[in-house]
């Protein structure tokens, strides 16, 4: 892979690369939302990457190409790096230098080539996976040495602060924190992370990933307004996040707040529950056990945080009907992707099942894949 890599690389670099990095996508079993809200989240990475080749520069210079760009380079000058200044992909990868330079490393140019397989606008955070893959090759063609949850919190910073999506920490660690065969039980406040095995073949189950193709944006202003609405509930109540309502109070707490504040706190709170049933299950071997807290989880996303749209809601109904253990969307909302718990014999009937309720609902066919926990970011 490295070596067709690098004829690449040399075609529109003109030089030969140091080597190439891999960061993969994630789908996150259970835990929507409560990233930015101090809480718990339950990821996998996915097999699907974002490649970066790449080579130390002395002069000052990014040079940035993407097999599925224009064709084009985008050079910018390292010292002129700025929030807001670099629109549309670039801003990613020019986000994750500014980042280090503004966290104190010494890191100067690159020449950096991006190839993909993560699907963009699905809500599988491939954004993430192209800074953490950017972010894990700066490191090493500058001898930084930065751990993989040090990489993940750079990559944050620079798509919060340099292009502006206020997202939480849950998809840059797991990008870049994941290991094979393995969920990523997070605690999003303290970082603490433990390894949850999660073994889909024995148990006879597979992930289906189902790609709405509905695009969603996170920088379009919906998603900052959703965590907007949260850290104002949660100031109402005299708390730091939304994680430290307790359950028991989560009815006296709803009466203390604007109506259209209490489904927000009602998901965070409930959605967390979710996530702890969800280890616990795993943790006894009862992966099938994950099946109705997904469909649960989903039902919370539509009715009180409502970032579902028709094409997310047919997905969960028609891969249920169609004999899915449960289902949900993942990722932020507003399109992207549903993953459905199947066992493996119905998975050609669950399949053939959404994509018929797609076509008779007259949406876009959609793309489906398996999905196995992989691991997290390195070096190819």
């Amino acid at each position: 892979m490295f070596e067709e890599a690098a004829t690449e690389f040399e075609a529109v670099h003109g030089t030969r690369p140091t080597g190439t990095w891999a960061a993969p996508g994630r789908v996150n079993l259970i835990g929507e939302h409560t990233d930015y809200n101090d809480g718990f989240v339950l990821p996998i990475a996915l097999p699907h990457t974002t490649r970066v080749t790449a080579r130390r520069r002395d002069d000052g210079r990014l040079r940035l190409f993407s097999a599925q760009g224009d064709g084009q380079v985008t050079e910018l000058a390292v010292a002129d790096l700025a929030p807001g200044s670099v629109a549309g992909w670039a801003g990613y990868p020019a986000g994750v230098l500014w980042a280090l330079r503004e966290a104190g490393h010494r890191v100067g140019g690159a020449d950096l080539s991006f190839d993909s397989d993560v699907p963009t606008g699905a809500g599988l955070s491939s954004s993430a996976a192209l800074e953490c893959a950017t972010a894990a090759a700066l490191s090493d063609l500058y001898g930084l040495g930065l751990t993989a949850a040090e990489l993940a919190l750079l990559a944050q910073h620079a798509e919060n602060a340099f292009v502006g999506v206020p997202c939480g920490a849950m998809d840059q660690m797991a990008s870049a924190c994941c290991t094979r065969g393995a969920a990523l039980h997070l605690d999003t406040r303290t970082l603490q992370l433990r390894h949850v095995p999660l073994d889909l073949d024995a148990a006879g189950l597979c992930l289906l990933v189902i790609d709405t193709r509905v695009k969603h944006d996170l920088g379009d202003g919906a998603y900052a307004a959703l965590r907007a609405g949260c850290e104002r509930a949660a100031a109402l109540l005299g708390l730091p996040a939304l994680r430290d309502l307790a359950p028991p109070d989560l009815p006296a707490a709803l009466g203390r707040l604007p109506a259209e504040l209490g489904p927000l706190v009602r998901h965070v709170v409930g959605e967390n529950l979710r996530v702890a049933e969800a280890v616990e299950r795993l943790e006894e071997g009862d992966v099938a056990a994950l099946g109705p807290i997904l469909t649960a989880g989903h039902a919370s996303l539509r009715d009180d945080f409502r970032v579902s749209c028709a094409e997310t809601d047919l997905a969960v109904e028609s891969a249920v009907r169609a004999g899915a253990l449960g289902a949900r969307m993942t990722g932020g909302g507003f399109g992207g992707s549903v993953i459905a718990l199947v066992g493996t014999a119905a998975l050609p009937q669950v399949e053939d099942g959404v994509r018929a309720a797609f076509r008779q609902a007259g949406f876009a066919a959609p793309v489906t894949f398996t999905a196995v926990p992989s691991p997290g970011t390195r070096r190819l």
